[in-house]
């Protein structure tokens, strides 16, 4: 039976000392292997120096902020990003998605929610199936196994939460898919983010995946409704 837990190792990125404690004993009780770091330059360094396969990172940290931290990471990393964050302005929350955060959880949470999307998000980089399979639709070829997407000759690299929002539409093409259905389809029922959420993973495929993002040729959408990957 896959265990999403076996030798995966987490990154806590978080100022508040204690916090990152707690977090690091429920993580390790998990199974994780925990490292954590208070400021955003350090979080950094430890998350590239030792590569994570998972990265909890608080918005709010001192000197290099959460979302700078992000953006670094995703100039030649696609590992998950879980933000954590005390801001209730959802543009807040829009920014570090659109930067490539996979999720968020605001504060204050329960460290057993964190567990548990840890393990989700984790699930949908390492949950692939053992047997080979090759989606395609238009030029566009996905393969699962490998977890590699390429648009003629060229190789799209996009994070876990994009790869699995493209495949789900790519599976059936011309099929509109709400943004509930997304959520729940693309990034799994336990997944406790809210809709708008998709607009902004959606707004990131699309600047990887098509060739003129404002003119989209694959990812359409349907107005009042959601988004499918066209049919022709």
């Amino acid at each position: 039976m896959y265990n999403e837990t076996m030798n995966a190792r987490i990154v806590v990125v978080e100022d508040e000392l204690e916090l990152a404690k707690i977090l690091r004993d429920y993580l390790e009780a998990a199974g994780f292997d925990v490292r954590i770091a208070t400021d955003g330059a350090s979080g950094l360094a430890l998350a590239e120096q030792s590569p994570a396969d998972l990265v909890i990172l608080d918005l709010n940290l001192p000197g290099m902020d959460g979302l700078d931290v992000a953006r670094q990471l995703r100039r030649h990393s696609e590992t998950p990003i879980i933000m954590v964050t005390a801001r209730v302005d959802e543009s807040d929350r829009l920014v570090g998605l659109e930067l490539g955060a996979d999720d968020y959880i605001v504060k204050p949470f329960s460290p057993k929610e964190v567990v548990a999307r840890v393990r989700a998000g984790l699930r949908r980089v390492q949950g692939q199936p053992s047997r080979s399979e090759i989606v395609r639709a238009l030029d566009v070829e996905i393969d699962v196994v490998r977890h590699r997407v390429q648009r003629a000759e060229d190789v799209i690299e996009l994070t876990p939460t994009e790869f699995n929002l493209l495949l789900v539409m790519a599976r059936q093409p011309g099929r509109v898919f709400s943004r509930l259905q997304l959520l729940q389809e693309g990034l799994g029922e336990t997944y406790q983010g809210y809709e708008r959420t998709i607009d902004a993973h959606i707004k990131n495929l699309r600047s990887k995946i098509e060739q003129d993002p404002r003119s989209p040729r694959y990812i359409q959408t349907v107005f009042g409704v959601g988004y499918r990957f066209a049919d022709q």
